[in-house]
């Protein structure tokens, strides 16, 4: 007895022809994109070797230069800190202001707050660093604009999903019993929101740490300071212990944020 054959899906053929006209398109662009570069090899060589040399360093590190780079991770998270800090108040009205209304979801005002918060998304934090260094002066205080400024950007589009996602039943319970739009927001939108704000907030300011370790190559303050002489000096083991002490925070405050997001939410 024969076993009848399975119809064909309507459409495989399709959709397979489909994933190869795309792996091919990909293939094409990859080696456009390599052929239009004009890739230096002789980079990848010095490359691998300063990679080895940075190695060597972590496994041999200066720790008589311990002191120095805890005080210099002290500052970077500091500047991460207050840059975050004030981003996470400043960022709630952008967040209200780009929030669309279910039942005007293109209206002008979203849709301002969402063009004006893609504008500030749009200068990464070392752009930033630059600019405010021409405008402060190099140190901490142009690195915690830096932060500060772009993370507007970016919580300010979080807070305003958070908003766009809440429940509406308390809202129009409230409404209905006659509440005014302050008793609405202060009853019904911020018990709903403030948590994930707070989430949002913590889940900003570990990014921000890591990013405070890099605004002191361009001398905005920070661990990258200490760290960019290093390597312009061929210090191999001072890099070492400057790299531990990242990783060694960094890790930490990933793990503090990522408890502390969970309790939240």
């Amino acid at each position: 007895m024969t076993t009848p054959a399975l119809p064909k899906e309507p459409g495989a053929l399709r959709r397979r022809l489909r994933g190869v006209l795309i792996a091919l398109f990909l293939l094409l662009l990859y080696g456009w994109t390599l052929t239009d570069l004009s890739l230096n090899t002789k980079g990848f060589a010095q490359g691998w070797i300063i990679t080895q040399n940075i190695f060597k360093g972590l496994f041999s590190p200066e720790w008589s230069y311990t002191g120095e780079v805890l005080l210099r991770l002290f500052e970077s998270i500091e500047m991460a800190f207050l840059g975050t800090f004030i981003a996470a108040i400043l960022a709630i009205p952008f967040g209200f202001w780009a929030a669309a209304r279910k039942n005007r979801p293109y209206a002008l005002g979203p849709l301002s707050g969402k063009w004006v918060l893609s504008a500030i998304r749009t200068f990464p934090e070392i752009i930033l660093a630059v600019v405010f260094i021409v405008a402060v002066g190099p140190g901490a205080f142009a690195g915690i604009l830096a932060l500060g400024v772009h993370s507007i950007g970016m919580l300010g589009k979080l807070y305003s999903e958070a908003i766009e996602s809440i429940d509406p039943g308390p809202i129009e319970a409230l409404e209905a019993a006659g509440a005014n739009k302050l008793q609405i927001l202060w009853y019904a939108i911020l018990p709903q929101v403030l948590p994930e704000f707070a989430s949002f907030a913590i889940y900003r300011f570990e990014i921000n740490v890591r990013a405070a370790t890099v605004l002191g190559i361009v001398g905005a303050g920070g661990i990258g300071t200490p760290l960019i002489f290093a390597l312009q000096g061929y210090a191999w083991s001072r890099v070492g212990i400057i790299m531990l002490g990242i990783i060694v925070t960094v890790t930490i405050i990933d793990g503090l944020s990522g408890y502390i997001r969970a309790r939240l939410v």
